[in-house]
């Protein structure tokens, strides 16, 4: 039979929380038919039916939840999610459905629906960055990771804002069908396969975001030459001006020096293969530049706060607990 995935909403849910996830269980389904059809449906549902405003003033057409069978359950954030009460009637859906072993998550804001059923409390969770800190407040007993793209603790998904939802749908897909369809379903709808988990939910690139197409230039040649010395005088030579002025420019334009924008971005780089495990320390730090593991380990504990070995660990509980 096929695996059902039912989006749950409530008013001013956040279109693309349902519309991302949804349109990736619909092509993965294709993608792997089975006997009866498509491996995957897709149903929306509320409490009563009928049909529930998103954000942007769209209507979704939903079922009731009562009497539906649904193997995953996600619930889909927005303004709503995150200032609606858990009625009781949702909590004791929500509650029945994690004691028949169904599959629960939610995306960006619908975490606070999670939380506020109590099926939160004592694991760990992620939502939208700008929302972590009310999610921590308005339930403490929740273990919030504000920087995780998705997180999986105790068979409960939680994934960071809006996008996230497809890393999270796409891994969901890996797990269940496995990689190569995972892989094909990114290919079709021309997404990165896959941001894990574990990675964050900023981008040293996008934080740096200069004005001119010259210093963005700059910073793609960083990213793509990482190994390399990377010197002031070399990357003023891609941005077609004197030394001098470009560490003026630079500077103005990315609030950062060179030197230390190429450590962010040679961080960021080797934070996510050290996540994804597979090769050592040592062999990443030569990698991506920092020519050995003690300056890599240096450049993370002022980037991120802690060494390379941290987040490794870091990544392989989440992996265990998974």
């Amino acid at each position: 039979m096929p695996h059902t995935v039912a989006f749950l909403l409530v008013p001013n849910f956040q279109l693309l929380d349902m519309s991302g996830p949804a349109a990736v269980f619909q092509i993965a389904g294709a993608e792997a038919p089975t006997a009866t059809g498509p491996a995957y449906t897709v149903q929306v549902v509320s409490e009563h039916g009928g049909l529930v405003r998103s954000t942007s003033g769209i209507e979704i057409q939903t079922r009731p939840w009562r009497g539906l069978r649904a193997d995953t359950l996600i619930v889909a954030g927005g303004e709503g999610a995150r200032e609606t009460a858990v009625t009781p009637g949702m909590r004791r859906y929500l509650h029945a459905q994690r004691q028949a072993g169904k599959r629960l998550a939610s995306v960006c804001t619908g975490a606070f629906v999670l939380a506020g059923a109590g099926l939160l409390d004592g694991l760990r969770a992620t939502t939208h960055w700008r929302r972590a800190a009310m999610l921590a407040r308005n339930h403490p007993g929740v273990r919030v990771d504000a920087d995780k793209i998705h997180v999986r603790d105790g068979g409960l998904w939680t994934s960071a804002g809006i996008t996230a939802g497809i890393d999270l749908a796409l891994a969901m897909v890996e797990a269940d069908l496995g990689a190569d369809v995972a892989a094909a379903t990114a290919r079709e709808m021309v997404v990165y396969h896959r941001r894990s988990g574990g990675q964050s939910q900023f981008s040293a690139l996008q934080d740096l975001a200069p004005d001119s197409e010259r210093m963005r230039a700059v910073l793609e040649h960083i990213r793509a030459n990482l190994g390399a010395a990377l010197t002031v005088e070399q990357l003023a030579e891609v941005a077609c001006v004197s030394p001098r002025q470009f560490l003026r420019s630079f500077k103005a334009e990315t609030g950062e020096t060179p030197a230390k924008a190429v450590e962010r971005i040679r961080a960021e780089a080797a934070r996510g293969q050290i996540a994804a495990g597979g090769s050592s320390i040592e062999s990443i730090a030569r990698r991506v530049g920092f020519t050995d593991s003690e300056r890599m380990r240096r450049a993370f504990l002022r980037v991120y706060g802690q060494p390379p070995q941290a987040l490794r660990r870091a990544a392989r509980s989440q992996a265990s607990t998974g």
